[in-house]
């Protein structure tokens, strides 16, 4: 079992920068590739990011390249996004994810197997 547990969500304007956090407890979280997912009302939650166990490779939906970066610590046991020019197409609930250890990184929903409760990011225009 790996525990997750977000942080870093709130209410900016259009142009700002956030920085979220994502805790990991129990399980094999250094083997695991983690992924950032958002879902805002009325929506599907969609990919947003992702990176294999290493950290060594990232992926991104196309919406956030150039603007997001994923990262990870092992040792803290922590991932990140960074979230920069911040638009209010970017408002949602922002979850943190695992899935089980493999190599690569991993895109899809269902291939995720721990989440986090989800943090609100609100972007005012």
């Amino acid at each position: 079992q790996v525990q997750l547990v977000e942080s870093g969500g709130g209410l900016v304007q259009a142009g700002d920068s956030l920085r979220l956090a994502c805790a990991a407890s129990g399980g094999s979280f250094s083997y695991s590739p983690m992924g950032w997912f958002r879902q805002a009302p009325g929506n599907e939650r969609d990919f947003v990011a992702g990176i294999n166990w290493n950290g060594g490779r990232t992926d991104y939906a196309d919406s956030v390249k150039g603007r997001f970066t994923i990262s990870r610590d092992n040792a803290e046991k922590m991932v990140y996004l960074q979230m920069n020019s911040l638009n209010p197409d970017d408002t949602a609930v922002y979850y943190c994810a695992a899935a089980a250890p493999r190599g690569g990184v991993v895109l899809g929903l269902d291939e995720y197997r721990y989440w986090g409760q989800g943090t609100q990011v609100t972007v005012a225009s």
